[in-house]
């Protein structure tokens, strides 16, 4: 086989590893199409591929072509890249700035080219410029260095991936480019460690971004599975798996509020459960926006509400449950005309039960108290 079939062939291996990716990214994104950060890391890991594609392949075979058309390839699968990562997280550059930084590689590539030509100009200014810009994006994602492993991990890698392009630029090229034709181009050091770099670390961030991507679904499922859809509150499955790391850490200090909307099948009946759902979503959010901060709210079922208190006395909780109770009873919830709304509590504590499990059995026996002798009342103790 002839050597420059070979090495062809070899050099095509980075791009089709990253092609492999595109595929992967374009999956994801086909099975969730609220992400459209996945869409876009397709499309940059395509016209990599492309841009890599053209040069390997010398298509077009003008030069000037070849160099402005692999070069807009190159700069559109970075800006994609770029934006799809920052999109993750919400950070984007926008449309306008991204076409400001497509236009300026351009503009650099076509003066170096057709004005003052110069490889080694072009060279810089395309991996320098391409550095600098992951590198940009890497610093608006410094938040994640705090953040989950594989967001860590993520932060890491597309720092490592641009900070590569400075070093590995001026020690395989310096200030002498390699000259003698596309074939020379082809064999030099700096041509050979470009591929190298780009197909093991582009194929490194592209793995963490899909493992950022597949983690990032995952939690969405784990949400799902552990939230009420009506109220958006914790279910008690997630409720449960909450409080456990709280009540490892201190459970001497834990308190439960047990909470039952008064009346509520006769609201359902008389108003229709449409209404019923209104309710129950308004008192939902009454507790989140009244509770303290760090305590945790969740529906435990029907028309019953559960609050954590990670670290409250009885009388800091009996106190949150009463503010809980009049906030209820002084709101007004569209479609029950005049009609109030008021609730039940019960409260206890772990130091009075000793285990989640009796806590939440004197919780609930303490609710009982409350809807038996009156409703819209907190008892906290035994009658």
């Amino acid at each position: 086989m002839p050597g420059s079939v070979v090495r062809v062939t070899l050099s095509l291996i980075g791009p089709g590893i990253i092609g492999v990716f595109g595929v992967a990214f374009l999956a994801a994104w086909s099975y969730d199409r609220r992400r459209p950060y996945l869409a876009l890391l397709a499309a940059a890991c395509a016209l990599f591929a492309l841009g890599a594609s053209s040069q390997i392949l010398y298509w077009p075979r003008d030069t000037g072509l070849n160099a402005m058309v692999s070069g807009a390839l190159y700069t559109c699968a970075v800006i994609a890249a770029v934006e799809g990562v920052l999109i993750r997280s919400s950070r984007a550059f926008g449309l306008w700035i991204d076409v400001a930084i497509f236009a300026a590689f351009s503009l650099a590539l076509y003066y170096f080219f057709y004005v003052d030509r110069s490889l080694l100009a072009r060279i810089y200014v395309q991996n320098f410029g391409y550095g600098l810009l992951l590198c940009v994006a890497a610093l608006r994602l410094a938040h994640l260095r705090h953040g989950r492993v594989v967001d860590r991990i993520l932060f890491w890698t597309l720092l490592l991936f641009g900070l590569h392009f400075f070093p590995r630029t001026v020690f395989t090229v310096g200030v002498s480019p390699p000259s003698g034709g596309p074939l020379v181009f082809a064999d030099s050091v700096f041509w050979q460690t470009l591929q190298l770099s780009l197909a093991v670390l582009g194929a490194a961030l592209a793995m963490a971004i899909l493992a950022a991507a597949v983690s990032d679904l995952i939690d969405d499922l784990r949400r799902e599975r552990d939230l009420d859809h009506l109220t958006g509150l914790l279910n008690r499955r997630g409720f449960e798996e909450e409080i456990a790391a709280p009540m490892r850490r201190a459970p001497e200090g834990a308190s439960l509020i047990l909470c039952d909307v008064d009346h509520f099948k006769s609201i359902n009946d008389t108003f229709g459960h449409d209404v019923g759902d209104v309710v129950l979503k308004e008192i939902g959010a009454i507790l989140r926006k009244t509770a303290r901060k760090g305590d945790l709210v969740g529906r435990w079922g029907g028309e019953e509400f559960a609050v954590f208190l990670p670290d409250a006395s009885l009388s800091d909780a009996t106190e949150c449950a009463e503010r809980l109770r009049q906030t209820i009873a002084n709101s007004r919830i569209p479609g029950l005309d005049t009609r109030p709304v008021t609730a039940s509590f019960g409260v206890a504590t772990i130091r009075e039960a000793g285990d989640w499990t009796a806590l939440y059995k004197l919780a609930d026996s303490r609710l009982y108290l409350a809807k038996a002798s009156g409703r819209d009342r907190t008892v906290d103790r035994g009658m």
